[in-house]
């Protein structure tokens, strides 16, 4: 199949296989409609049939060429089904482009997003003992503290005035860790209230050290019949013109974690990485 794909990329041997899927054709006409030397179409016309994708045969002083439409089906259905699954992730990767694109515009001075704030709410499926442990055990909330294509590698949310807000993370497809740590954020908690309120302030970093905002968190939990209705209100200062991309991805970003919050709560597996850093646990 490798060899059949590198094949095809070549330039002149994929206008032959055009030439020849209106008809066989000799070599000296392959070259004419192709614009090569008849030794060059000669020579792409050997390794195409090397390959599998033509066949020929002799007649008289002539060789004729034809393509071979099964290895060529094969080769369809194998990208074929690569632009099928390519589809599947591509809306949210073309929407989370537009979205970086447009705030990277807005992002044209200092504090330029200040203010802006951003609400989510979900109704768990546990009661709220088990929704608070997620928020502020380490390897709990470290099940869900991030997007899709993030893994967590480090979380705090210290339930008490003055703990830590940590959250690190690295590339969910990064199994190995080759590209490190890719993300961190860390700030404070401000107030906490056991099942009922957390109020913390938490800032990502950018790659020089420096934060691109602060987001100014409130988690609220009420009780909903059998479950758990959680209420996340950030509002963010402090916006920095490099924030744009942070900014950008807040609302799919939240959306996603708390689909994996609900998630972790009803099958009680985890979702994403265990964190390698767990050993300080919430007081």
């Amino acid at each position: 199949m490798h060899e059949r794909l590198e094949a095809l990329g070549e330039p002149a041997r994929l206008r032959i296989a055009r030439a020849l899927a209106e008809r066989p054709l000799s070599v000296g006409v392959v070259a004419e409609r192709t614009g090569l030397r008849q030794p060059q179409a000669t020579k792409h016309l050997q390794r195409l049939e090397r390959v599998g994708l033509v066949s020929s045969y002799r007649v008289g002083n002539r060789r004729i060429y034809a393509l071979e439409p099964g290895p060529l089906g094969e080769l369809g259905g194998l990208l074929g089904g690569l632009a099928e699954r390519a589809r599947e992730h591509r809306g949210a990767f073309d929407a989370h482009a537009a979205a970086v694109a447009a705030e990277t515009r807005a992002a044209d001075r200092e504090r330029w997003a200040d203010e802006r704030a951003f609400a989510f709410e979900r109704v768990l499926p546990a009661p709220r003992a088990a929704v608070w442990r997620h928020l502020t055990e380490p390897v709990l909330l470290a099940r869900w503290w991030a997007p899709d294509d993030l893994a967590v590698t480090e979380a705090a949310l210290e339930p008490r005035p003055g703990g830590r807000a940590v959250l690190a993370y690295r590339d969910a497809a990064d199994a190995t860790g080759a590209d490190g740590v890719v993300g961190r954020a860390e700030g404070t908690v401000d107030a906490a209230a056991e099942g009922e309120r957390l109020d913390f302030r938490l800032s990502p970093l950018l790659p020089g050290g420096g934060a691109a905002f602060t987001g100014h968190y409130t988690f609220v939990l009420a009780d909903a019949g059998g479950g758990t209705r959680l209420g996340v209100r950030l509002r963010i200062t402090d916006t920095t013109v490099a924030s744009a991309d942070f900014v950008a991805g807040i609302g799919a970003g939240w959306e996603q974690s708390l689909d994996r919050f609900a998630a972790s709560l009803a099958d009680g597996a985890p979702h994403g990485a265990t964190p390698t850093d767990t050993s300080r646990s919430s007081t």
